[in-house]
């Protein structure tokens, strides 16, 4: 019996796709720090720059040529972990390819909603679910089927990632970026995460409060 087609995903361009499963491997440069993403026969398909702002974080998404396809940047002081990518060097909304969103900033595993700029509902596009400590996190289409898997390896900062046919993998790697960059928040801005829910969680309390009377 033949078997069906995979859906076509394609974000960035068509030339970030494959007929066949494409595999991955991120890896971390022990300078920087920032991720580094090769094919299994070690060439370098993607680099990351990290950059911080006064009020955001940036990550800059180069390809194999060094040329930036998208640039990454959170919206600070939230209770969910926001990210916003934009194609090329533009943060302008008129740039913008999509945005994710976590149900929660502190949270045990990850689970983070991924919406296309042209979507105005409350049902996301994407989904990333999984455990990224483990490196092991599976993303979703709408229909909630998986086009990508994260498999551990033998070093607990690298890992493999398998992406369906006719997937967009550089959509699949600026994912990857995002998650990074939400799970290695530091203790400080743990605290100021925490901080901004307590305050949120007492307005809409008093809020409450306010209206019962």
């Amino acid at each position: 019996m033949a078997q069906p087609e995979c859906s076509s995903v394609v974000i960035f361009g068509s030339q970030f796709t494959a007929p066949h499963e494409f595999n991955l491997i991120v890896d971390r440069n022990p300078s920087s720090g920032d991720l580094v993403i090769t094919d299994t026969e070690n060439k370098v398909m993607f680099t990351i720059t990290s950059l911080e702002e006064r009020f955001h974080k940036l990550r800059l998404l180069k390809d194999e040529s060094g040329r930036r396809i998208a640039t990454l940047r959170d919206k600070n002081m939230t209770t969910h972990a926001r990210w916003k990518v934009f194609r090329g060097k533009s943060v302008k909304d008129s740039a913008l390819i999509f945005s994710t969103v976590t149900d929660n900033m502190i949270q045990n595993r990850t689970h983070v909603n991924v919406f296309l700029a042209n979507n105005k509902s409350d049902d996301c596009d994407f989904k990333i679910k999984g455990n990224w400590s483990n490196k092991d996190c599976y993303i979703y289409d709408h229909s909630t089927s998986a086009i990508a898997h994260m498999l551990p390896m033998e070093s607990t900062e690298k890992f493999m990632v398998k992406i369906n046919p006719n997937v967009d993998y550089a959509f699949v790697v600026a994912l990857i970026v995002i998650l990074d960059a939400i799970e290695s928040v530091g203790p400080i801005e743990v605290v100021v995460a925490k901080h901004v829910a307590q305050i949120a969680l007492g307005v809409v309390t008093t809020v409450a409060q306010c209206t019962l009377m």
